[in-house]
């Protein structure tokens, strides 16, 4: 089983309980690489891949307050159609998705809504409100060396670097 810190690589297919497929790393052909620990998937999908064997497989089911959260209906809004309308900027559209800087930072938002002078603006996961599930395969786990580790340059946070210093000082 994938420690805190080890690499993994699986094949999934994501799918909504109707049995729309939203994701699938088998469609494209590249399965998904990812650390364990690091906090880069959902964190029922990184818990059943942390309990797995390589070979593997397992199906999850993630209610919204578990993957997306719920839908919002306070991120939808209407925007004046010039904050979103500059030089080089897109041609609005319904559907087009925007990435949006705001005073509290960088935020997704999908046009919903197109009228003459305002765009409404939906700024929930495209995924939120709904429930997802799971086919995964864990198809491998990178075990590296206390060796290897130490070989990272700096910057990584692995914790290699700490114990680097615990074995020179011994």
């Amino acid at each position: 089983m994938p420690e805190i810190g080890e690499d993994v690589v699986v094949h999934y297919v994501g799918t909504l309980d109707d049995g729309t497929v939203f994701d699938s790393s088998r469609e494209r052909g590249v399965p998904l690489k990812f650390t364990v620990g690091k906090r880069q998937m959902l964190p029922l999908f990184e818990k059943a891949v942390s309990e797995m064997q390589v070979g593997e497989q397992r199906s999850v089911h993630l209610e919204p307050a578990q993957a997306y959260g719920e839908y919002d209906e306070t991120l939808v809004m209407d925007v004046p159609r010039p904050v979103l309308e500059s030089p080089g900027a897109p041609e609005l559209r319904e559907g087009l998705q925007l990435r949006l800087m705001t005073k509290a930072g960088p935020v997704s938002a999908r046009i919903v809504g197109l009228g003459d002078a305002t765009v409404k603006l939906d700024c929930n996961h495209e995924l939120a409100g709904k429930a997802l599930n799971f086919d995964i395969e864990l198809l491998a786990v990178k075990h590296d060396s206390a060796v290897e580790h130490i070989e990272h340059g700096e910057g990584c946070d692995c914790g290699c670097h700490k114990l680097k210093k615990s074995l020179e000082a011994k």
